[in-house]
């Protein structure tokens, strides 16, 4: 199952599940998000589905209709949920620890050594409110000249810090601040438009093996693809059981976080977003996340 949150100028955000090329709409009193269906399903301790084939239909669109630029105006889409917390995992493929120690300036070999110990790296990477969703605007810092696309799976987890659904996950960092001392890793990573989510939730049990997940990236400029990499998901080293596991230690994390899990596809330098790029990020049986980029 892959729920979407989408946008109607009459009555605002809706809850919608897509179906082929179809949205059709479960809004219904006191469900209005998808963070309404998680928290219903965790009080009745059932799945998303069973929550959701309880729900009629109040209408069906498009969803080439939906996926437009937004716009308050008109019918769109947005971010599939609206996370309390996200979190972020680096350094879980090897490549890209291998670039990361490349290129830093100060304590080389700090992102190999990460990656073969036991304790994976763990940070904080946004708030609803630094969050955009499909079509939405990622950023470059103000004080960035190498600001870079993360394409990454990401997960939500549940009450039971059990795993709900995946999503695909822009994890936009600021390169050049991070490298030029690890110790400035949060300003790297957290800044209004730093994490795109989207397109859909989707949900286990439509998955398949979230470890043998085809995920693929373009960066798009002038109408062109300037660049492009692809990676599967089983080449990544950490396990979600672990990577929750350290996440939650004496750490109170609240149902609908959003966990990143690192990407493999590392954008060399020549390919630092730039304003009026538009970033592709794929991933198998989820779909693609679309975002275009300015400058702060």
């Amino acid at each position: 199952m892959k729920l979407v949150q989408f946008y109607l100028p009459e009555s605002g955000c809706r809850i919608g599940i897509l179906d082929g090329d179809e949205v059709s709409d479960i809004t219904s009193p006191g469900l209005c998000s998808t963070m309404d269906l998680i928290g219903r399903a965790a009080a009745e301790d059932v799945t998303l589905e069973e929550v959701v084939s309880e729900l009629g239909t109040q209408g069906r669109y498009s969803y080439e209709s939906l996926n437009a630029l937004p716009d308050d105006s008109k019918p769109h889409l947005l971010i599939p949920i609206n996370p309390p917390e996200v979190w972020g995992c680096g350094v879980t493929y090897k490549r890209s620890a291998e670039m990361r120690d490349e290129d830093t300036t100060g304590a080389k070999g700090i992102y190999d050594h990460v990656y073969f110990a036991q304790r994976p790296e763990i940070f904080f990477k946004a708030t609803p409110a630094r969050c955009v969703g499909p079509n939405g605007h990622i950023c470059i810092r103000s004080d960035s000249t190498l600001t870079a696309a993360e394409p990454e799976l990401a997960y939500v987890i549940s009450e039971d810090q059990n795993i709900i659904g995946f999503t695909v996950c822009n994890d936009v960092s600021a390169w050049d601040i991070e490298r030029e001392n690890p110790l400035y890793l949060p300003q790297s990573k957290i800044f209004y438009g730093c994490c795109a989510l989207g397109p859909v939730l989707a949900t286990k049990s439509g998955i398949g093996n979230p470890y043998d997940l085809k995920i693929t990236c373009e960066i798009i400029r002038d109408d062109k693809a300037i660049f492009a990499g692809e990676i599967n998901s089983s080449a990544m080293k950490r396990t979600f059981d672990e990577l929750t596991d350290f996440l939650c230690r004496d750490n109170p994390i609240p149902i609908g976080t959003v966990m990143t899990t690192g990407t493999g596809i590392m954008i060399p330098n020549d390919y630092a977003l730039a304003a009026g790029d538009v970033v592709e990020i794929e991933i198998e049986g989820i779909g693609k996340l679309s975002n275009p980029v300015r400058e702060l």
